[in-house]
């Protein structure tokens, strides 16, 4: 019977071995490199990752050439026109989709742990009025451990689990808390009575001399963006989720790690960087010559939020959020608002453009999330943070994951070592 192996031949030593090839339930296949260093030597090198996968997992599958996004083997599309945002949190969690009673037992926890210790409220008063909400996210949420160290023995699957449903809980809480602090209003406490999405709008944007309604449209727009960047495979953020996470570091440390890594303007920052550029572009006038220096090899202009690095067909979060970002703008956007304006002009031109179309560089999630972002009347130095809220049901899930496999090992990538070779100290009067 032929094994399924790959055979190396290192022609310097005359040595070959045969790697073991693993197949996954969809996807290419993958060489096992374990004996790789220790048979023949050598390392590796593959910068950024490219051709390396770095865990197994259950979680989330993508096929980038195809459009394709599953979450637990779900069609994306089926979750963002069926489900809710805690539904499908519940199935990242936990591997099955809930019952009614389940569904209802997990909206509970959930509601349950949204409140913030209220010591929390000096440790927001200790950052300046103008810090980025980010920063503010990064340090608050890397406190928690201090404030809930009961559910930080990570060998505990009970513990686990609570710091999962308290993580989840409380970030719309921290995010809202954040951007109160940068605008000098009072921080909201959550309604009970309130969803998930609404909640976070009624903390971010009432007051308590006024009383608050919760827009259905917004609500709903929300509901489908965080469900849409609940998780999308290894990323940068979640691989370091899972790098810290390796150390069995707590778990509110390892998602402060995650939120540091998000906070990269090419990783979470990229549905701000659509806003910036339309206002560069300024007037749909000017659309023409834009459009030619994105053409131009030798200008470094670039039209932000088409394209992707996985997807090399439609970004599948795109073909959902369009209409919904249509639906916002119709009832919540400024139809004064020379951006949206030029943001329609834009879409149209990439999905007919045969430059556009031929490179597939249609517009991605990022391209209608800012935008409806802008709408909702969400500042764009919280744009990220949304990111985060939703992105943090990812994380958690990833993280438990990685934390309850067997033999679970520290992660410890290998370097190609260009430095200077061994040299003699000499003393400073000799150098």
């Amino acid at each position: 019977m032929k094994k399924d192996v790959v055979t190396i031949l290192d022609n310097a030593s005359g040595r070959q071995i045969e790697l073991p090839v693993k197949h996954p339930t969809q996807g290419p296949a993958v060489v096992d490199i374990g004996r790789f260093y220790r048979e023949l030597g050598y390392f590796t090198y593959d910068p950024g990752f490219l051709s390396t996968a770095s865990c197994q997992s259950s979680i989330t599958y993508i096929d980038g050439e195809q459009g394709i996004l599953q979450y637990r083997g779900y069609p994306i599309e089926q979750l963002a026109k069926q489900s809710h945002f805690l539904e499908v949190t519940y199935l990242m969690l936990n591997g099955e989709l809930p019952g009614c009673q389940q569904l209802d037992d997990f909206n509970g926890v959930i509601t349950h742990h949204s409140m913030l210790n209220e010591s929390l409220k000096s440790f927001f008063r200790g950052f300046y009025h103008d810090a980025h909400p980010m920063a503010i996210m990064v340090g608050v949420v890397g406190s928690l451990s201090a404030f809930y160290n009961d559910s930080t023995d990570i060998t505990d699957p009970r513990h686990r689990e609570i710091a999962a449903h308290r993580m989840i809980a409380k970030m719309p809480s921290i995010a809202a808390a954040s951007y109160k602090h940068t605008i000098g209003e009072p921080q909201v406490y959550p309604d009970n009575n309130l969803s998930y999405t609404g909640n976070l709008l009624k903390m971010m944007f009432s007051v308590p001399c006024e009383e608050y309604h919760v827009d259905p449209v917004a609500e709903k727009a929300l509901d489908l963006i965080f469900i849409l960047h609940i998780d999308h495979e290894q990323n940068a953020s979640t691989s370091t989720v899972r790098l810290a996470g390796s150390s069995q570091a707590n778990p509110f440390a390892c998602i402060a790690s995650g939120i540091a890594a998000l906070w990269g303007p090419a990783h979470g920052g990229a549905n701000e960087a659509v806003l910036n550029m339309l206002a560069e572009i300024g007037d749909v006038t000017r659309i023409p010559e834009f459009i030619a220096r994105a053409k131009d090899k030798n200008d470094p202009f670039r039209l932000m939020g088409f394209g992707h690095r996985v997807y090399k067909n439609y970004d599948p979060r795109a073909k959902i959020i369009r209409e919904m970002c249509h639906e916002v703008l119709a009832r919540l956007g400024d139809e004064n608002d020379p951006m949206f304006e030029l943001a329609i002009r834009l879409e149209e031109i990439a999905l007919s453009d045969d430059y556009f179309v031929e490179r597939k560089l249609y517009p991605n999630v990022d391209f209608y999330s800012g935008l409806i972002y802008k709408a909702l009347g969400i500042p764009t130095n919280m744009f990220t943070v949304m990111f985060a809220i939703a992105r943090t049901v990812g994380w958690v899930a990833q993280w438990m994951e990685m934390i309850g496999e067997e033999n679970q090992r520290i992660g410890r990538p290998r370097q190609l070592y260009v430095g200077a070779r061994q040299r003699d100290y000499a003393p400073v009067d000799k150098r």
